[in-house]
């Protein structure tokens, strides 16, 4: 597999790259930081004031070649089935599984990619060895009931054989 070569003044680019931030975002807690682009009259970031964050230009955007492309080389393709693996080019694609997909699908997913040469970028973890042992659970047997212990049972045959005597007692008075 031979991905495209990222060359080091590109990466070096993005890392200069400023993180472009809303007005005032900094300043209240219900701003968030998404970039909206500046349009008050006297804004001092649409005017482009030194000490004000810089505004998001063409300038800073990243050559055509090396637009959307993994830190390894690879142009990323987000799966969601075993079909969508069909078509992709193991010399310049890349796997990612989604999130929401469940690991019965993911773990074929990833039997399949190997196949076809597909590198897969978020391959799911093996669980370890000490969670294998918590999810044994050893099997309970019930002891049988012995007599002379209590339990509804023997509590009925007492019941029986004290009304039996009771009727006994009853008859011989007679």
């Amino acid at each position: 597999m031979s991905p495209i070569r990222i060359p080091r003044w590109v990466r070096e680019l993005k890392q200069k790259r400023p993180e472009f931030v809303r007005q005032e975002s900094w300043r209240y807690v219900r701003l968030k930081p998404n970039w909206r682009r500046p349009r008050g009259k006297d804004s001092k970031m649409r005017l482009q004031k030194s000490g004000w964050p810089p505004l998001v230009k063409v300038g800073y955007r990243t050559p055509r070649k090396y637009r959307g492309l993994h830190p390894s080389g690879y142009r990323e393709v987000l799966v969601y089935r075993v079909e969508d693996l069909a078509g992709l080019d193991p010399e310049t694609h890349a796997v990612r599984i989604a999130s929401s997909v469940g690991m019965a699908k993911r773990l074929r997913i990833v039997e399949e990619a190997g196949k076809l040469g597909l590198k897969v970028l978020n391959p799911p973890t093996p669980p370890a060895p000490e969670a294998l042992a918590e999810e044994e659970v050893p099997e309970i047997v019930e002891a049988p009931v012995e007599e002379g212990e209590g339990g509804e049972e023997a509590e009925a045959e007492e019941m029986g054989e004290a009304e039996a005597q009771s009727e006994e007692e009853k008859e011989s008075e007679a």
